[in-house]
């Protein structure tokens, strides 16, 4: 899983057996955060990076067979894909198995945010803490990841800085898997430098420092518009000074014409 998109290939098991009807469809997301987007330099690739706040939410649910923690990332003013910033991690009792999903991979909107490094590891912290002895399954990735060489080292680093092992079956690095791990040996860390979690009331300490930088900068404009106010005056009255000497200088020249001719 990548900021871009990682997910298994399904090209090749199409005699597969029919996959077993996951519940909690039509779960929605309960609780939710604030993250704030760090502002970073504009990136060749995805272009400008500029502050940014947007939501994360989730929900839980846990039964005798499975448990599934559900996410996802809104982007306030910006509708995206149903598929987009959406990330599940189902649990198997049973098997005593960890699987991301949905199965057509993590897609992430706005790209380099630290938003997929982000969900991914807010599952691996919530798998980890509760069955660190459980097995996170190993999937085939997707073929058309590895047709971009930077894509590709991209996307193996987003896994192996989470604990994942990358290992590919042919010397083109094109048929790639994530072998099994056991969930206790994976890293839930994200990079905080790009994204940060931000907390009810520090979120309005913000607001409130926002605000006294606003008065504050309002005071400073009204002073520098009297001053402008007072330069204008100055300015006017100058101009007037001038004109007037001016006017004396030309009727005095002129006078002096005419006594000289005179």
């Amino acid at each position: 899983m990548t900021d871009t998109q990682t997910s298994p290939d399904t090209s090749a098991v199409q005699d597969a057996p029919t996959a077993v009807e996951l519940p909690w469809a039509d779960v929605h997301v309960e609780h939710h955060k604030m993250l704030r987007l760090a502002p970073l330099q504009t990136d060749r690739n995805t272009g400008g990076r500029p502050l940014r706040f947007v939501e994360f939410g989730y929900a839980e649910r846990n039964d005798k067979q499975h448990s599934l923690m559900r996410m996802n990332i809104t982007l306030p003013g910006q509708r995206v894909r149903k598929e987009q910033n959406h990330l599940d991690v189902w649990v198997d009792h049973s098997e005593k198995t960890v699987h991301f999903g949905p199965d057509s991979g993590l897609q992430v909107e706005p790209l380099n945010r630290g938003i997929g490094r982000f969900l991914t590891a807010q599952g691996i912290n919530w798998a980890k803490k509760r069955w660190p002895g459980y097995t996170f399954d190993g999937a085939d990735l997707n073929n058309k990841d590895a047709l971009n060489e930077d894509t590709r080292l991209r996307r193996d680093h987003f896994l192996q800085a989470h604990g994942f092992e990358v290992a590919y079956a042919d010397a083109q690095h094109l048929k790639g898997s994530v072998k099994a791990v056991q969930v206790g040996d994976l890293t839930g860390d994200w990079n905080t430098e790009k994204l940060q979690v931000v907390e009810i009331l520090e979120a309005a300490q913000m607001l409130q420092q926002a605000e006294q930088n606003l008065a504050e900068q309002e005071v400073k404009l009204k002073k520098h518009e009297e001053k402008v106010s007072k330069y204008k005056r100055e300015d006017a009255g100058l101009r007037f000074t001038i004109t007037c000497l001016v006017a004396f200088a030309v009727f005095q020249a002129g006078l002096l014409i005419w006594i000289a001719t005179h």
